[in-house]
């Protein structure tokens, strides 16, 4: 009889968003595959929790995974997660997935937080329909070539976007989406969560201003359309 594979959502930051079910999984299940496990193991310190950790991260996917899915064969519960937030979302955890259903092996999901929804749910911008495009290309002309391809949608655009490009990325959508309002939040459930909403020159002067840190989530709605 194989055993289960748990996704499960973590904290993206206050570690009170914990769920009671995904504290009771973590208990319960063999060990745990997390993405960082110097991260993981400071939530279960909180916790009160002593679980075996091994990583399953971008490089190491490929024979981590099959290491995991024999483990998951011989009848052992697993449980995934990543650094925070809910996992398999602009990360390598699908994968682990995929082949887990390929070997007939049952996957739960424990739902939780995941930055993207609580994003949108501040927002204050219509997000009835929203396009999430992820993390946008590294390269700034690839990035401006991507962004193109939406200048034209009425849907909101979400993305990630780290704190060494973010200024960049707003001058290529202060000159794709000219008509443009812009919603940034940061550090969300943390000390210094912020959100910052105006057009992309009221977004990039406030933040010419500031010391940049921490993860962003931006969301465009084109006034255009």
């Amino acid at each position: 009889m194989s055993g289960i594979l748990y996704i499960v959502s973590t904290p993206i930051g206050n570690l009170e968003d914990i769920t009671l079910r995904a504290i009771r999984i973590f208990k319960e299940v063999d060990l745990i595959a997390a993405e960082d496990t110097r991260v993981t193991k400071k939530l279960l310190n909180h916790l009160n929790i002593n679980k075996q950790l091994i990583s399953y991260f971008e490089y190491n996917k490929l024979e981590r995974g099959e290491y995991l899915i024999n483990l998951l064969k011989e009848g052992k519960n697993i449980a995934l997660v990543c650094d925070a937030g809910t996992p398999c979302i602009s990360d390598s955890g699908y994968l682990l997935i995929d082949k887990a259903y390929k070997n007939d092996i049952k996957v739960v999901s424990i739902p939780g937080p995941s930055s993207l929804t609580a994003s949108l749910s501040i927002s204050g911008v219509n997000t009835d329909r929203f396009i999430f495009l992820g993390f946008l290309k590294k390269k700034s002309s690839k990035r401006r070539k991507e962004l193109e391809r939406y200048k034209n949608e009425d849907k909101a655009l979400v993305f990630f976007e780290s704190p060494h490009r973010i200024l960049q990325t707003l001058m290529d959508i202060k000159q794709i989406f000219q008509e443009s309002f812009i919603v940034i939040t940061r550090e969300l459930t943390k000390k210094f969560e912020e959100v910052i909403r105006g057009s992309p020159d009221e977004v990039i002067e406030y933040l010419k201003s500031k010391k940049i840190l921490g993860e962003f989530c931006v969301i465009i709605k084109n006034m255009e359309k």
